[in-house]
């Protein structure tokens, strides 16, 4: 009997938990990051750019966040040749900061320096948030969620 009493308050235990649970595990999808503005592309040579990217963690500043920004480059030759790249690059939000910003590094020619090459477009495809104190983590922000 002793052993049955036990089974029905671990079990009433478990049950009563579940609702915080679920809440926690909502509040901690709707963390995320996005952009405070449009990539800031800088040229620094004839093929050399850096790209940077401003984001908003207010939503993950109590205990940071870190994660990848996957982004397309859209770019042209200055003969008229066009090429599409994917590109990745990762960020850190340190706790208690709201904003943050990376900067990427890239080349963009088809013979390395042989032409100046010019930023058509970038455009962010997805930014990927895991908070600092749930590492194991991982949530996406859709496309649509990416501006302030």
């Amino acid at each position: 009997m002793t052993s049955s009493l036990a089974k029905t308050l671990l079990i009433a235990t478990s049950l009563a938990a579940l609702p915080a649970l679920g809440e926690s595990a909502s509040a901690a999808t709707t963390r995320s990051v996005s952009l405070t503005q449009e990539p800031v592309v800088m040229r620094l040579s004839k093929d050399e750019f850096r790209i940077a990217f401003g984001l908003n963690a207010e939503r993950c500043a109590s205990n940071g966040c870190s994660g990848v920004i996957r982004y397309r480059v859209d770019w042209k030759t200055e003969d008229g040749t066009t090429r599409s790249e994917i590109k990745r690059v990762s960020y850190t939000a340190s706790p208690s900061a709201n904003r943050t910003m990376t900067v990427d590094r890239q080349y963009f020619d088809t013979a390395e320096g042989a032409h100046t090459t010019a930023v058509v477009r970038v455009s962010v495809d997805m930014i990927t948030c895991v908070d600092g104190a749930e590492a194991a983590t991982s949530r996406t922000a859709s496309a649509g969620l990416l501006r302030p």
